[in-house]
């Protein structure tokens, strides 16, 4: 493991979090603020000290706002990671390492709030790239039509099922069972609820789809020479990268010409190698992982891009249970996306600090190691390795 790095989240924070609509009482910047002020607290400092930002997925909430919302004294850095969908959630943070890292700030926070019952539902059509143009006159105008060829294309080639999906949608909505801040904490989930429902865009299922939700979170990186002198565990950023690779384009959302022999994939395999690299682990070392799972399917092409099965293997790999608290890789222990909340995957980061802070909600025993992906199939995407 690399002793290197210096770097490391010192508190964490959410807001309430709903269906999406679900919140009218506050703002999408009040909820941002009530994470920040969490984290803040969380770590121990006071708002004033933060002289950072760092976000990802074009957030509306600007620094100029947060700045003067919450009272800070000097503003030194901010950063915002290009592209949709959650594609820069553990970018974000590697833009927060980076800054403190070099001097250019102490206290960065790393957030992504939504509200979008005030806004607009990001599962709807929207003009994601300028390469909708191809992709839009073809029905291939919201999220789900615009990964389904691929998971179509991964059943073609490997012989994946339903039943693989199923697995992850049912995975996911135990821990969210156990998990009394998940949007479905009370709604049990079965194989059968799972292959009755309806088609939303063929192969995926009504419940292949994840959440679509209001609500915020936030994180706190700073030095560990800082952090120790706080309040809470610090968790060490082992790695923190984006990638992409070679004629990937938008990816999914954009023109659908990735090269085939990788179309069916996360888009992570680069990511992967650097990550590990920079990390000096392997996928054999790491103890918990959560996995962007804005779709089942995509859990499945980040397992085989990660090294956790083989390309091809990963509908058996979860039909043996791996997913689960007890198996090799427990995935998304706080629910994920599909079951905790949609914060276009910040909350998976979270989650990832409370297992290396022996605080999660299905805590994986021992855990010194959890690896994060950003939004897989995507461009860029990211990843994350942290431990204590």
């Amino acid at each position: 493991m690399s002793s290197r790095t210096n770097i490391c989240i010192a508190g964490i924070g959410e807001s309430r979090y709903a269906k999406w609509g679900g919140i009218a009482d506050q703002s999408e910047l009040s909820l941002a603020c009530d994470a920040i002020l969490a984290a803040a607290s969380n770590a121990g400092i006071a708002p004033a000290e933060i002289d950072g930002f760092a976000s990802f997925s074009e957030d509306r909430n600007e620094p100029a706002l947060l700045m003067n919302a919450l009272g800070i004294d000097a503003l030194r850095f901010t950063g915002m990671v290009w592209g949709g969908g959650g594609g820069g959630s553990c970018g974000a943070v590697a833009l927060a390492e980076a800054a403190v890292k070099s001097g250019q700030a102490n206290y960065v926070i790393v957030f992504r709030s939504l509200c979008q019952g005030q806004s607009f539902r990001f599962g709807q059509f929207h003009p994601w790239t300028d390469h909708a143009c191809f992709t839009a006159p073809f029905g291939m105008l919201a999220p789900p039509q615009m990964f389904a060829p691929l998971v179509r294309r991964h059943m073609h080639l490997y012989g994946t099922k339903p039943e693989h999906l199923g697995e992850v949608a049912l995975s996911c909505r135990a821990y969210a069972n156990r998990n009394p801040r998940a949007v479905m904490h009370d709604q049990v989930l079965t194989m059968e609820d799972y292959l009755t429902s309806r088609i939303i865009a063929d192969p995926l299922r009504l419940y292949d789809c994840c959440l679509e939700s209001d609500g915020a979170a936030a994180l706190l990186v700073t030095s560990m020479e800082r952090a120790r002198d706080l309040k809470c565990k610090p968790v060490k950023i082992l790695a923190a990268q984006q990638s992409s690779q070679h004629l990937w384009g938008t990816g999914i959302l954009g023109g659908h010409n990735m090269p085939s022999n990788t179309y069916a994939s996360a888009n992570a395999a680069n990511l992967s190698r650097d990550l590990y690299g920079r990390a000096g682990v392997g996928p054999e070392n790491i103890d918990v992982i959560q996995l962007y799972d804005a779709f089942t399917g995509m859990v499945l092409f980040a397992l085989e891009d990660f090294g956790f099965c083989e390309v091809g293997e990963s509908g058996d790999y979860v039909a043996g249970g791996n997913l689960a608290l007890s198996g090799a890789t427990p995935c998304n222990t706080s629910g994920g996306i599909l079951s905790e909340a949609y914060i276009h995957g910040l909350n998976l980061v979270v989650e990832g600090v409370r297992q290396m802070r022996g605080e999660s909600s299905s805590q994986v025993s021992d855990a010194k190691l959890t690896l994060i992906s950003g939004g897989e199939s995507v461009t860029p995407t990211s990843g994350l390795i942290l431990g204590i």
